[in-house]
């Protein structure tokens, strides 16, 4: 039997602020960061945009894989071990990165990396706080996505640094170091005392996860959660040449993106202050269309710069805001006790989704069009997403 509403733990801050720090370093160190090696290993080990892009695809598609038996172990309550561990398994991986000499080893560190990132990102810290604090799990990750939404804003500028100063190989030292001595002792430090069952809010039954695995809710939330993951894996590898094929100054290509961060958090801000005064779903049907409406911002002004600036506005905002609409839906609309284990078994169509979306906009670039017919396709993709996520709130298993 579940355990009751009254014995859920009392929401704290502190972990939760802690935990952020980590997501800051973890996004920032491998996520972003991956735009700014692009260009630099391609020359070193000749490759090309499109071979390049698979590296970034085959981790996201290893992160996909692992994310279903990572999110069972987390609901078995072994949260710290998998969040220590997999810290510790991307700093050893950054490092292993600094010593390649073919697109092999190339490969082969990304796909390692993708199974870090999937017990370090937010998939795995959003189902560990959505297990503590079942009352107070929205809160928990709006207020959880402050300061990693920081990342872009913070790595993109000192990645950047550290290449031109040491190189991209001493680089990656340093940010390796930042996993060991900050991420993996926070997340073995802070994470003590998991709960070993879901604590049950009392707003839905229990049933096991194959019940809710066949609900109409589920599968139109993993359209959403698939479309939307897809395209927002997508642009990030490619921001920085995007950016420069709209005839912008570096100054501004570097810039701009790092802008993003800043957006994401205002985004984020604006709805922790708001989400109150308004009607919860329809703040959750309107932020997601944010990010198609920015692209096709730049579409219809491609080559001018005042759509790339349109562009990352609005991308940053419903980027920021979209992060809690995904982290949240699940919760909202299909179960909160198996929250873990439902959002992990969409890793594999998250997986292919991700893995296929950086690899095409790396294919469909060429030196006539740049990245227009990429664009064009995420564009399409984001639209159909949010009528997918409009459908799942109709069919919603829990009463609003």
């Amino acid at each position: 039997m579940s355990e009751t509403a009254t014995t859920a733990p009392t929401y704290d801050r502190r972990l939760v602020g802690w935990l952020s720090l980590a997501q800051l370093i973890t996004w920032g160190s491998v996520f972003y960061t991956f735009a700014l090696l692009l260009e630099p290993v391609e020359r070193e080990l000749g490759m090309s945009r499109a071979q390049s892009s698979l590296a970034f695809s085959l981790a996201l598609f290893a992160e996909g894989i692992a994310a279903y038996p990572i999110g069972r172990w987390i609901d078995r309550g072994h949260e710290r071990a998998v969040m220590t561990g997999a810290s510790l398994l991307v700093g050893a991986c950054l490092v292993a990165h600094s010593f390649i000499d073919s697109v092999a080893l190339f490969y082969a560190v990304w796909i390692a990396l993708g199974l870090g990132l999937a017990g370090t990102l937010y998939s795995p810290v959003f189902a560990v706080v959505t297990r503590r604090f079942p009352h107070d799990f929205r809160r928990a990750i709006i207020t959880l996505t402050f300061l990693g939404g920081l990342a872009s804003t913070v790595f993109i500028p000192l990645s950047h640094f550290l290449i031109d100063a040491m190189g991209w190989r001493h680089a990656l030292w340093v940010l390796a170091a930042l996993h060991f001595f900050i991420c993996a002792p926070l997340h073995a430090m802070q994470l003590r005392g998991a709960p070993k069952k879901p604590v049950s809010s009392g707003a839905t039954p229990s049933h096991p996860p194959s019940v809710y695995l066949r609900s109409a809710p589920f599968l139109l939330l993993g359209v959403f959660a698939v479309g939307m993951m897809g395209v927002t894996s997508a642009l990030p590898p490619h921001m920085i040449s995007l950016l420069r094929g709209t005839g912008l100054s570096e100054a501004w290509v570097i810039a701009i993106p790092a802008s993003i961060g800043v957006l994401q958090v205002l985004g984020r801000l604006l709805l922790y202050f708001f989400e109150h005064h308004f009607d919860l779903h329809m703040a959750n049907r309107i932020i997601p269309m944010l990010i198609p409406l920015g692209l096709g911002a730049l579409i219809a002004g491609a080559g001018h710069p005042w759509a790339a600036v349109l562009f990352v506005v609005l991308y940053g905002l419903g980027n920021g805001m979209m992060t809690i609409v995904k982290g949240t839906a699940i919760a909202q609309y299909v179960n909160r006790e198996h929250v873990a284990s439902l959002n992990g078994a969409l890793g594999v169509p998250i997986a292919i989704a991700r893995a296929l979306a950086p690899l095409l906009m790396g294919v469909l670039w060429s030196a006539e069009a740049g990245y227009r017919w990429g664009l064009w396709l995420m564009l399409g993709v984001s639209a159909a997403s949010v009528l997918a996520l409009v459908l799942a709130q109709r069919r919603s298993l829990i009463a609003a």
